[in-house]
């Protein structure tokens, strides 16, 4: 596991808010919901947590920006050092009781991903990547799946909300052309969660348009500390800006992509 300075209070603050979003979780019938939009919500469980990590990376690292999910922008003096915060991706699935979710923290220094946590509360799956210092899984270090053929992979993807229903019709092609040469498709409904899955090779292959900044920061570092191979849905290089991640190993991050240009 990574023991630096900077991965001891990412990962101090990932796991005490994922406590308040366990013992949530565990009640999640009593929830208190508010609608954002269109198949869109946000909880109480969703905030608190938030706060929980504002508060602890503010304590720890005074002056770094943020992009929160719920909070949006908070300048920071040093403005070499911006957090990217979800701190509940996957609030549908964490609605309807489905222990598929996660906090996910990610570090931007310069203009470039350095640091990444992404942490389950359901089940105690910790992922965790610092540049130069490998991806980890719960104590273990990992690396993207070896397969070259997406006709033995499993590809994962996230299906546009009714919110996003302007991009519904190019999932749908890419979909349709993906589906003719993976060997299987899946969708869990947290994209941090795909991402950490393709970085410890559970998943082979994974793209999903229309995502935000906090969605995929963590996993970008560790699927590139795991040799991952990234681009954006088009073939360039500005995830965060773009919001759109296309990934893999070295084949199948490749083989995807070309997929993904013929829509």
């Amino acid at each position: 596991m990574i023991n630096s300075a900077l991965m001891n209070v990412m990962t101090a603050a990932a796991l005490k808010a994922g406590r308040g979003l366990k013992r949530d979780f565990g009640e999640v019938e009593n929830l208190q919901v508010s609608v954002k939009g269109p198949g869109d919500f946000v909880t109480i469980a969703d905030k608190k947590s938030e706060k929980t990590i504002f508060e602890e990376l503010s304590r720890a690292r005074p002056g770094y920006g943020f992009i929160l999910e719920e909070g949006g922008i908070v300048e920071g003096a040093d403005k070499s050092h911006v957090w990217h915060v979800d701190p509940l991706d996957g609030t549908t699935n964490f609605l309807h009781g489905l222990p598929i979710f996660a906090v996910s923290i990610g570090l931007e220094r310069d203009g470039q991903i350095v640091a990444g946590v992404v942490y389950n509360p359901a089940n105690d799956d910790l992922f965790v990547a610092e540049k130069g210092q490998g991806a980890w899984y719960n104590n273990r270090r990992i690396r993207v799946a070896v397969r070259r053929d997406m006709a033995e992979g499993l590809i994962a993807t996230g299906i546009p909300p009714l919110a996003a229903a302007g991009i519904h019709p190019r999932f749908k092609a890419e979909l349709s052309i993906v589906m003719t040469r993976a060997g299987g498709v899946r969708r869990l409904g947290a994209a941090s969660l795909d991402l950490a899955f393709v970085a410890a090779g559970r998943f082979d292959g994974f793209w999903e348009r229309g995502l935000k900044s906090w969605d995929m920061a963590a996993g970008l570092i560790l699927i590139r500390e795991a040799g991952g191979y990234l681009s954006d849905a088009d073939g360039g290089q500005d995830f965060l800006r773009n919001g759109s991640v296309c990934a893999g190993n070295e084949y199948i991050q490749k083989q995807l992509l070309d997929l993904l240009k013929k829509v």
